[in-house]
């Protein structure tokens, strides 16, 4: 089983040979003339509780989710199903992923897009506002208090929504205290990789009254979502069970009529 720290070890080691290939005053200056961005925030800001439609083809936990990987097809498949943003997977090692897939899923969908990578340094913050990312994850639980109060900072000045990823107690204590936008819940357990739905119900009475709520991870059926949205979830994120179906368009209708 791949460990967490194994994951973050390998990125720092993927963003310092970035480094030597772009520097990072290229990267700023890119980002200066980048296009405008989509309003990410807005788009779980409805009525009824909304989905955001993960595009991956691989996890460490699952392995390989299909053989059959096409990220602009199934963006447009996302969006014909009344997905409200989409997460796409950019990690190369880990996911099979790459920030390519980001300018190109939006080039055939309208959707928001938010980039699903370990975020640990500022020039990945950077990176993501010049391949045209309109959000960004960043896990609490990877990076210190002041490190990802810095990454949220410079984030919001390049105007991409944060979503702020808690897994427990202490890190909802540091989103609390940053006042982030939107807090995600990650059901799953870094460490064993289980998933437990409990854990987003049990976490989201302590969250701040003016955040977006998102909860993460082993959201599988309509009566999932439905029992969020009652328990004041603004949104969810849904990867493995959407990317393993056939008929994209089909099984996120009947999560959204929910």
């Amino acid at each position: 089983m791949i460990r967490f720290e194994e994951i973050l070890a390998s990125k720092r080691e993927e963003v310092d040979q970035l480094k030597r290939t772009i520097p990072l005053s290229a990267l700023e200056e890119q980002s200066k003339h980048s296009s405008p961005l989509r309003n990410f925030s807005a788009a779980l800001r409805m009525e009824k509780i909304s989905i955001i439609a993960e595009i991956k083809r691989s996890s460490p936990s699952q392995g390989t989710l299909t053989e059959d990987f096409d990220h602009r097809a199934i963006a447009r498949e996302y969006e014909q199903g009344g997905a409200a943003a989409l997460s796409v997977l950019t990690d190369r090692k880990f996911f099979q992923g790459d920030p390519s897939f980001i300018k190109e899923v939006r080039e055939v969908s309208t959707l928001p897009v938010l980039r699903k990578d370990f975020i640990l340094d500022e020039y990945q913050v950077f990176e993501s506002r010049v391949i045209l990312a309109d959000a960004i994850l960043l896990i609490a639980r990877a990076l210190n208090k002041t490190r990802l109060k810095n990454l949220y900072g410079l984030a919001q000045s390049l105007e991409l929504a944060v979503l702020l990823e808690v897994h427990d107690e202490r890190d909802l204590a540091i989103a609390n205290e940053m006042e982030a936008e939107i807090i995600g819940i990650n059901n799953r357990d870094f460490w064993d990789y289980s998933v437990s739905l409990e854990h987003s119900l049990k976490l989201r009475e302590a969250v701040h009254a003016k955040a977006i709520v998102i909860s993460e991870s082993g959201i599988r059926t309509g009566s999932d979502v439905a029992r969020l949205a009652l328990a004041g979830f603004h949104g969810v994120l849904i990867g493995e069970s959407l990317m393993r179906t056939g008929n994209k368009i089909e099984a996120l209708k009947s999560l959204v009529k929910n």
